[in-house]
């Protein structure tokens, strides 16, 4: 089971940036697959991007698709999330997950999450 860790949440204002952190640990994760969801009060937790451990391959949610990035630093078993130009409708709490295999976009195709962290855009 891989273990996840999330950091860099916090307040921004709209237009702003926040870099976050995702550090995996537990099994060899070069078959893995790393992913960013996000939960806003209310509503469901939706994909936002994903990568792949080997071959770096990236995917993206149309509403962040220019805006944000995903990366991975593979000699610290990090992913990271570079959210630019941030819109009030960012605001939820984000998740990361890991699965083993190629990317997919829905929760239920992965099984190890991180206990989230709050990003929080102000108008």
């Amino acid at each position: 089971q891989v273990q996840l860790v999330e950091s860099g949440g916090g307040l921004v204002q709209a237009g702003g940036s926040l870099r976050l952190s995702c550090a995996a640990s537990g099994p060899t994760f070069t078959s893995y697959a790393t992913g960013w969801f996000r939960q806003a009060p209310g509503k469901e937790r939706e994909f936002v991007a994903a990568i792949t451990w080997s071959t770096g391959i990236t995917y993206y949610a149309d509403s962040v698709k220019g805006r944000f990035t995903i990366s991975r630093d593979n000699a610290k078993n990090t992913v990271f999330l570079q959210m630019n130009r941030l819109k009030p409708e960012d605001t939820a709490v984000y998740y990361c997950a890991a699965r083993a295999g190629g990317i997919r976009t829905l929760t239920d195709d992965f099984g190890s999450w991180g206990q989230g962290t709050q990003v929080t855009v102000s108008s």
